[in-house]
């Protein structure tokens, strides 16, 4: 549970303390007030990086020089409270510093995974059904990540290793360097590749039993949601992951590099929602893509709850109105369970009136000295 939010320049907040309680926090207020930067605040705890940009820059406030986020998360079984602060700050020259601190001390961004889970309902998840196959996966990495630190750190070594590859093609298709320094970046793509794409199969057959159970409780008569995943390496009979990434990177050897670019690998990977085994996208009305979604989110809730007994936060980012009143009734349902959550919306009419009365409100407004929050006293300071 968040108990504590402090912010300093971050996005529309000049400076901004909150203390929270359990059960669900409602944040409202109009279009651009600063209700999503609240959620992306305690993403940033949570992760260590942004949902709604990759460029850390741009969540300084503008003007400032740096931005810091800290927040206190609550003891639950197994772990203590603990406190995490992230500090970004404007280098110059369009560079960047980002300093993550745990209780004082220096943390890598996939340790935050172990600290603060969330689980985050936004509106351009709506599209994860038929949407790009990179917002697919973020969302498999980002739970990948939750269940298992580890994998994030081999995200970031495959993603380093990617880079520096890219760079040694472009370099050999314009003969300044030679094929032979692709040995060493091959052997660091496959080591971290195949360490990612083991690691997002195993969570799909993971969450695969919490899916068709939240499936089948939205909608017991659509049939069965099932996940599958879509690699540009399949394995051959008898081939490991690895084995198969390797062929693959041998047999388009000529094509990389006349690209100059790394055309094999998890990162242009996907993975398919099927219905009775039958790709979703290419049939599924909007309510049905809708409902798979929102039974994916409530089987990543059982999942990390599962997990080690500790439910995680639930961010709901104005998607009340992009459900019809049945869906809303399941959410509505799950979040009374949860120890605790934060829903935005741009009006309290789009939400449950049981869920308005259980919620803590807080009014989110923009200002001309930067964004403020009103809500229950003395749960708030505003400074």
């Amino acid at each position: 549970m968040l108990e504590f939010l402090d912010l300093l320049d971050l996005r529309g907040y000049a400076a901004l303390s909150l203390t929270f309680g359990p059960g669900p926090h409602i944040l409202w207020g109009s279009n651009a007030a600063g209700k999503t930067s609240l959620l992306e605040a305690i993403v940033l705890l949570g992760r260590g990086s942004s949902h709604r940009t990759t460029t850390d820059a741009e969540i300084i406030r503008w003007g400032a020089d740096l931005a810091r986020v800290e927040g206190r998360v609550g003891a639950t079984a197994g772990s203590d409270t603990a406190t995490v602060e992230i500090a970004l700050v404007r280098a110059g020259a369009g560079s960047q510093r980002k300093r993550i601190r745990v209780n004082g001390l220096p943390r890598r961004s996939g340790s935050l995974a172990g600290v603060l889970r969330a689980v985050l309902f936004a509106p351009e998840e709506m599209l994860l059904v038929a949407g790009s196959p990179g917002l697919r996966r973020t969302e498999l990495d980002t739970l990948a990540a939750s269940l298992s630190p580890a994998h994030g750190a081999d995200l970031a070594t495959y993603s380093r290793a990617l880079q520096q590859r890219n760079g040694l093609l472009r370099a050999i298709r314009e003969q300044a360097a030679p094929r032979d320094q692709l040995r060493f970046w091959d052997e660091a793509l496959l080591t971290a590749g195949s360490a990612v794409v083991n690691g997002r199969i195993a969570t799909l057959e993971a969450v695969a039993g919490p899916l068709g159970r939240a499936h089948a409780e939205i909608a017991p008569s659509e049939g069965r949601l099932g996940l599958r995943y879509e690699t540009n390496a399949p394995a051959l009979p008898g081939e490991s992951v690895r084995e198969a990434l390797a062929r693959r990177l041998a047999e388009t050897a000529e094509r990389e590099i006349w690209n100059g670019t790394t055309l094999i690998g998890p990162h242009r990977d996907d993975f398919v929602f099927e219905l009775d085994g039958r790709d979703l996208a290419a049939f599924a009305s909007r309510g049905q893509q809708r409902t798979a979604i929102l039974a994916l989110k409530l089987a990543e809730l059982d999942l990390l709850t599962e997990h080690d007994g500790r439910p995680p936060l639930l961010l709901l980012d104005d998607v009340f109105s992009e459900l019809d009143p049945e869906r809303r009734g399941h959410l509505v349902r799950r979040i009374a369970e949860l120890p605790q959550a934060f829903i935005t919306t741009t009006t309290l009419d789009d939400l449950d009136p049981g869920l308005r009365a259980a919620a803590s409100s807080w009014l989110v407004e923009a200002g001309p000295d930067g964004a403020t929050i009103r809500g229950p006293a003395p749960a708030m300071v505003v400074r």
